[in-house]
Formats: C-alpha cells, sequence, structure tokens
C-alpha cells in the first residue's frame, strides 16, 4: 500500500508538471523586463550615465556611458590618457581609435553601427524588440555557472544574430553571446552580467565580465550610476 501511495503521488506530480506550459520566448523577455524594473519605469527613464572601471590587459581604465533614449549612446575609455570613444546615433555612428591609428573621429563601419545601433535605447534590446523588428526565437536551456538558464536567440531586422540566457529564477539577464570580429578574424564576443542593484527603481548588472574569444578579456565594475540627468544631445554629435 505504501508502494502505491508513492507512486500514485509521483504519478501526479508528473502529471501537473506536464500541464504547466513552458515559457515562451516573449515570457522571458517580459519576465526580464519586469525585473529590471517594469516596463512603465522604463518609459519614466529618459537617461542613463554610468561611470566604471575597466581592468584589462593588466591595466585598469576608467570608462563613462551615456544614454539618451532613443538619440544617442556614447562609450569613453580613457586608456593611458588616451580617449577611446565609441558613439551611436539614430541613423550612423562614429568612433575615436588612436590605437588604431584614429585620433580624430571618423565614421564606425557598418557592420559595428549594425551591431550595436540599439543601444541608444534604454532596455534595449529587449524594451524595442516589436519596435525595430527582431525575431525571437526560444533555444533549450543551457547550463550558465550551474544555472539552467533559458536560452533566447535574437536576430535584427538587419541580421545580426545574439543569444541571451536568463535565470529563470530571478528573471536576470545572465550571458550574452555572439560572433564578432577582432583584428580581421572571426570571433565569439561572450558577456557575463552579474551584481544586479537597484537605482531609482532600475536594475543594473554592476559588473561585468567580456571574453573575446581567447583573445581578449575584460572585467568592468561600475563605480557610479546617475538616472535622468541631463544630457545635452550634442555630445554625441560627431565632432
Amino acid at each position: 500500500m505504501k508502494t502505491f501511495k508513492t507512486l500514485f503521488f509521483s504519478g501526479l506530480l508528473l502529471l501537473q508538471a506536464a500541464i504547466i506550459p513552458a515559457q515562451t520566448a516573449d515570457q522571458i523577455i517580459e519576465k526580464y523586463l519586469a525585473a529590471i524594473g517594469g516596463r512603465d519605469m522604463l518609459k519614466k527613464v529618459n537617461s542613463v550615465y554610468i561611470e566604471s572601471t575597466v581592468d584589462a590587459m593588466g591595466m585598469q581604465m576608467p570608462q563613462k556611458i551615456t544614454i539618451l533614449n532613443g538619440v544617442g549612446y556614447k562609450q569613453e575609455i580613457d586608456v593611458m590618457g588616451s580617449l577611446l570613444v565609441n558613439c551611436f546615433g539614430a541613423s550612423s555612428g562614429w568612433t575615436i581609435n588612436p590605437f588604431a591609428g584614429m585620433t580624430s573621429a571618423e565614421n564606425m563601419p557598418e557592420n559595428q553601427y549594425k551591431e550595436g545601433k540599439d543601444q541608444i535605447y534604454i532596455g534595449a534590446p529587449f524594451s524595442v524588440i516589436k519596435e525595430k523588428g527582431y525575431k525571437l526565437e526560444l533555444a533549450g536551456n543551457e547550463d550558465v555557472k550551474g544555472i539552467s538558464a533559458a536560452k533566447v536567440k535574437l536576430t535584427s531586422s538587419d541580421g545580426v544574430t545574439t543569444f541571451h540566457y536568463f535565470d529563470p529564477q530571478t528573471g536576470f539577464l545572465i550571458k550574452s553571446l555572439q560572433q564578432g570580429e577582432m583584428e580581421g578574424q572571426p570571433v565569439e564576443i561572450t558577456v557575463m552580467y552579474e551584481d544586479y542593484k537597484t537605482v531609482e527603481g532600475l536594475m543594473i548588472p554592476f559588473r561585468t565580465y567580456t571574453s573575446i574569444g581567447s583573445m581578449f578579456e575584460m572585467n568592468n565594475t561600475v563605480t557610479k550610476v546617475e538616472i535622468n540627468k541631463p544630457v545635452d544631445p550634442s555630445v554625441f554629435i560627431k565632432p
């Protein structure tokens, strides 16, 4: 009788699990957006300003990121007194890279612009998936540091494909993966997201770890965040 009861309740649990519908890719994205503050909160955020320290190649480099929603995204890294800049606008981008011989602003390569252009939107790309014509697919689950993460494939209207991994418990994004290029060679770019903290209602990962194939690794630690700081749109204009 005891064995029968055990089998009965085990079967009941399996039946309950079977009738619980699996999450769709859309539901995973909505859970993520809710986890970082919710769509209503995101609509109230006009700008995000972040200061951080980048640790790479034995050096610690100050970094500043400025986002004005729908207008521009600007990244500035001070590398031993030389400023590396990547800036995206609504229709084009520009860059300054003294380590590649570019000491003044030059137009951003088309592929680089396509891969990062939607960073001008707060919460992107997940907050603008429908508006920007992204294709969303559920790609199963994959282990990420002991977490059975939900894997979502995202394809932009320009054909840029990225994979994103979400913690099913918290809803947070914990890993992103895409194909890129470095020194003319195709590479796999992996970004890990950790230490989420709330800043004025918006959840932000205060630590990220980036690896570009086996060629380069970079750790980033956030030191300051300002939400809705006044931003002059002219900072995104190519000098």
